[in-house]
């Protein structure tokens, strides 16, 4: 068997081998995105309009409590995957674009024979 080429147009996680640290930072993230709750949290956010959403969207659309919606919540914002905003008594959360690129690259590996 031929071993697998790699694309000079490939990103450079697919082209080089991880460092430790690295590995274990992306490894966090895919640790998070893990559980089937911090999963559609990030899909809710991802595909709201305007690229932003209330907790109280996110909370609406889970059978759990605040304070557990709050703990997903911290979870992703900890590796990176989400940001948010204080905006009087209610926090906005946004996707982090750059964080989400470094997770699809590693998994963007081409095709090739």
């Amino acid at each position: 068997m031929e071993p697998l080429r790699i694309l000079e147009c490939s990103p450079p996680l697919v082209r080089e081998q991880l460092d430790t640290g690295k590995a274990v930072e992306l490894a966090r993230a895919f640790k998070a995105l893990g559980d089937p709750v911090r999963l559609r949290i990030l899909s809710i956010v991802a595909s709201h309009v305007g690229g932003e959403v209330c907790v109280c969207d996110i909370s609406d659309a889970f059978d759990l409590t605040q304070p557990t919606i709050s703990h997903h919540l911290k979870v992703l914002r900890d590796v990176g995957l989400l940001t948010h905003e204080r905006r009087g008594s209610w926090v906005y959360y946004r996707l982090v674009p750059e964080r989400m690129t470094q997770l699809s690259a590693l998994l963007n590996i081409p095709a090739t024979v």
